[in-house]
């Protein structure tokens, strides 16, 4: 029978390994975010079943990695709005690696608190679309990450 404290340092070591293992497959999905990655190939790259990375990757880092690079697109295309010139909201999914127009739309929405289209029209200085019917909520806001808390829209905190 193993002692505790040798059971808590073993268990300690397995996860500090582990994280050693999350950190690369985390920084690809930053990196080649625009590109199509799928959990098996991250897995593969990691050198452990794909069940094993979202699990240990859900523990390490709050959500799924599919849920963590869609957020990473969705930070990223917020950014473009602001810095980029792209005319149409389908050409900005281009960029970002094409998600699903409605799921990204939908996420963008959860995200940011307003559709891409509000978010890039109150980006360029116009002024966003009232919707009277809708309740009004708190807005969220993405981390500070690619500097779009520094760069906030004209009239919002």
């Amino acid at each position: 029978m193993c002692h505790p404290a040798w059971k808590h340092a073993l268990t300690t070591a397995q996860h500090l390994k582990d994280l050693t293992r999350l950190r690369p497959v985390r920084d690809r999905i930053d990196r080649e975010y625009a590109r199509p990655l799928d959990v098996g190939a991250l897995a593969r790259d990691a050198n452990m079943p794909a069940g094993r990375l979202s699990d240990l990757f859900r523990l390490a880092y709050g959500k799924s990695p599919h849920a963590y690079l869609m957020a990473r697109r969705v930070e990223r295309a917020a950014f473009l709005m602001l810095h980029g010139d792209f005319g149409t909201t389908t050409e900005l999914r281009s960029a970002v690696g094409r998600p699903s127009p409605d799921a990204f739309d939908a996420l963008f929405t959860e995200l940011v608190g307003m559709t891409p289209d509000a978010y890039r029209l109150r980006a360029r200085g116009g002024a966003e679309p009232v919707d009277d019917t809708a309740p009004a909520g708190p807005q969220k806001r993405l981390p500070d990450r690619s500097g779009i808390e520094k760069h906030s829209l004209p009239g919002r905190p």
